[in-house]
């Protein structure tokens, strides 16, 4: 089994083009899942000829492919499972996640060269539990959303060394324990423990009184509605020093259902932290050289039960001094990459006990304040412009940013008289999407970075 030698961003993907967009925006591992078995249901998912394309490009680019089997499969799905994880193991992905123990054990039987890791929909909160998991073959465990970092620590520390703890560090939370959820299966028939979550947890409610049926009284949080179980979304990117301290092998982002904007966006951002990390603690130079091995700190773990380290042996404020770190230092343009792509209020989780998620009480929507304009199909250095992919109107005078990987993004603003199109004419405006035209641009870009724009009224949607 490959270990790697720091953390690994983990980054989702919906589509083939978004897998590979993880990667090139510097993701190690991606997550996806297949047209069955997973828990995100849409056509766009991968089928095996999909998984067998994105998992050679990813190991030519050194990453690494997981494929999600979570769902909790009933009687009538066995047969067809059996037969879908013997295609899995023919497409050269690495790993198959997992919830149901009866689907662990059958992917240990039928596919033993492919790596376990547990869901968090297992919930895991203890080292008793993934101790066992991993006796019974999983080399990883994605820890339930709901533990604190106390909780992460004690868990490294009552483990074997070479297995894996996932945690989640940005994305969508869900109002019920590790997204174990029967709301949407009994308000819409559309279940959620196999990937069809209807998200009632994000409508607007109102309560009736018996006797006045059809009188629709609000709860009053807000005059836009009133929302009992919205949750806010996570943003860990200022702390992911504190995660991986913990004991975290792989930082996971949510989104499988997300554009692969998105998911550049967020890969790029988190594995610069990472990166940054790693040089701030003096584990690599600024070239990436190793200077001392990554695992010798982060398996010092604090841990305050278990094996070894009795708690009433424990002087809890001196375990804590022992990990002070000057504070992970992140330029502000990483910082803003969050507030860049859709998403709704954030906050830090469950990870600090004293400042819990809570839910978003006045929306139901995403907040979009920055738009895709475009992508970058081509750059030509010997006449310096560049051809891009329209999404959304592009204009002379705009602001744009351009997102390539592991930098800060260009700001450019978009020249007059300029544009021409794909047959090389001369354009005032692009207003059509899916339209192709070229520009001047004063230096090289990446073939598939992203150019966004401010959106000129901050709009506000549901997904």
């Amino acid at each position: 089994m490959i270990r790697r030698s720091k953390p690994e961003v983990l980054a989702p993907a919906g589509n083939l083009r978004s897998l590979q967009t993880a990667i090139d925006f510097g993701a190690d591992a991606v997550y996806c899942g297949g047209k069955v078995f997973g828990m995100r249901s849409a056509p766009k998912n991968f089928s095996l000829e999909d998984f067998a394309a994105g998992a050679q490009y990813a190991h030519e680019r050194g990453a690494r492919v997981y494929v999600t089997c979570n769902v909790l499969p009933r009687n009538n799905e066995v047969e067809e499972l059996k037969e879908y994880i013997g295609g899995l193991k023919e497409t050269g992905i690495d790993a198959v996640i997992v919830t149901d123990i009866g689907v662990l054990m059958t992917v240990h039987q039928l596919a033993p060269e492919l790596e376990l890791h547990v869901s968090t929909q297992a919930g895991v909160t203890n080292y008793l539990a993934a101790q066992s998991l991993y006796n019974l073959g999983a080399r990883r465990v994605v820890l339930a959303r709901e533990l604190d970092l106390q909780a992460v620590r004690d868990i490294r520390a009552n483990i074997p060394d070479d297995m894996d703890i996932e945690c989640f560090v940005h994305g969508s939370m869900c109002m019920a324990f590790s997204g174990r959820c029967l709301i949407s299966n009994y308000m819409t028939g559309r279940d959620a423990n196999h990937g069809e979550c209807s998200q009632p947890c994000r409508w607007k409610y109102h309560v009736v009184e018996e006797k006045r049926p059809g009188q629709f009284f609000p709860i009053e949080e807000n005059e836009d509605g009133t929302f009992l179980f919205n949750s806010q979304d996570m943003n860990m990117l200022e702390h992911v020093d504190d995660v991986i301290d913990a004991g975290a092998t792989s930082l996971k982002i949510e989104g499988r259902a997300k554009s692969a904007y998105y998911v550049a966006s967020m890969a790029n951002a988190y594995k610069y932290a990472v990166n940054s990390y790693m040089v701030q603690r003096g584990f690599e130079d600024e070239q990436g050289n190793q200077l001392k091995p990554f695992k010798i700190e982060v398996r010092n773990g604090q841990a305050t039960s278990g094996p070894g380290a009795a708690q009433s042996d424990l002087d809890q404020s001196q375990n804590e001094q022992q990990w002070q770190h000057e504070p992970l230092h992140l330029p502000q343009w990483v910082i803003d990459e969050p507030y860049k792509v859709s998403h709704r209020e954030y906050s830090t989780g469950f990870y600090y006990p004293e400042n819990q998620v809570s839910q978003n009480l006045d929306r139901g929507g995403y907040f979009r304040d920055w738009l895709v304009v475009g992508e970058v199909l081509s750059y030509d250095n010997e006449n310096h412009r560049v051809t891009i992919m329209c999404r959304n109107k592009i204009e002379a005078g705009q602001e744009i940013e351009i997102l390539m990987p592991g930098q800060e993004p260009i700001a450019y603003t978009m020249p007059e008289g300029e544009f021409k199109d794909e047959e090389g004419n001369p354009v005032e405006s692009i207003n059509h999407p899916a339209s192709v035209f070229s520009m001047p641009f004063p230096v090289e870009v990446t073939v598939n970075a992203a150019i966004r724009a401010r959106a000129k009224v901050r709009t506000l949607k549901a997904e």
